[in-house]
């Protein structure tokens, strides 16, 4: 146990924290490619035998890296070297799954679990619905080439998408391909809203990082191109993989919603 106060921070031959020499030694070993992309970093143990420092120092120092965006630290999996973040453009039509194929990334989902419910007032209201509506809430996980990337809940009619679970679970976790099974060719983005804020320990367990990093939320609707709305999503992304790109949306209508983008 501590009293309370701060404690001075370990300082070097030159009067800096040590933690910051560890990881300024550690940025200049990645620029060197000493370290490359997904390659994992020394635990923190063994470093702390080459510093001669206790272990929580060099995990300040990773901490710094994170966040620079430099490394990401998983549970199981240490600390990786970072890859370079995969860019999400948002605009008129978003899909995930085909913006990755076109920078050469494999871009897959898997559906956690669905169900049907009855909706909540305010879901009901962005999909212009009476409240307590039935509504599809399904929740997957998606992934470029095997690394998760974020976690989304999807909203839907039921009378709109009967047996909806199953053509998503079909369209291997794509929004785009499971709309066309129920003859929906095309649709559009009405509005998108990001936040951000700290991962909890379940967003962090799918997602494959440290407890508490940060993430990038995105509420949104879809519709169908007459404009009427068809779906209304939150997405969770780690913050140290994926860069939204905002596109213009010309005319693109953003009408007023309570959360809850599409993924595939």
């Amino acid at each position: 146990m501590t009293d309370g106060t701060a404690q001075a921070p370990v300082l070097d031959g030159e009067g800096g924290p040590v933690w910051r020499r560890i990881a300024d030694d550690l940025m200049a070993a990645i620029e060197r490619e000493d370290y490359r992309p997904g390659d994992t970093l020394p635990a923190s143990t063994a470093l702390a035998d080459r510093y001669g420092v206790h272990r929580h120092t060099v995990r300040q120092a990773f901490r710094h890296l994170a966040d620079l965006g430099l490394v990401t630290v998983s549970r199981g999996r240490g600390t990786q070297v970072g890859t370079p973040r995969v860019p999400y453009p948002i605009g008129r039509r978003v899909s995930m799954r085909s913006n990755m194929g076109k920078l050469g990334i494999v871009g897959t989902s898997r559906m956690l679990c669905a169900k049907t419910i009855r909706g909540e007032a305010s879901a009901c209201a962005a999909l212009g619905l009476k409240a307590g509506a039935p509504l599809w809430r399904v929740r997957g996980v998606s992934l470029a080439d095997g690394v998760p990337m974020g976690t989304s809940t999807h909203w839907l009619p039921v009378e709109r998408f009967p047996a909806f679970d199953r053509a998503y679970r079909d369209a291997e976790g794509s929004i785009t391909a499971a709309f066309k099974h129920y003859g929906i060719a095309d649709y559009v983005r009405l509005s998108t809203r990001l936040t951000a804020r700290l991962a909890d320990e379940r967003e962090a367990g799918l997602l494959e990082i440290a407890p508490a990093s940060a993430v990038m939320v995105s509420s949104a609707i879809d519709a169908l191109p007459d404009l009427t709305p068809i779906h209304l999503v939150s997405s969770v992304f780690a913050g140290a993989r994926m860069e939204m790109v905002i596109e213009p949306f010309g005319d693109s209508p953003s009408p007023a919603h309570p959360g809850p983008a599409h993924d595939g």
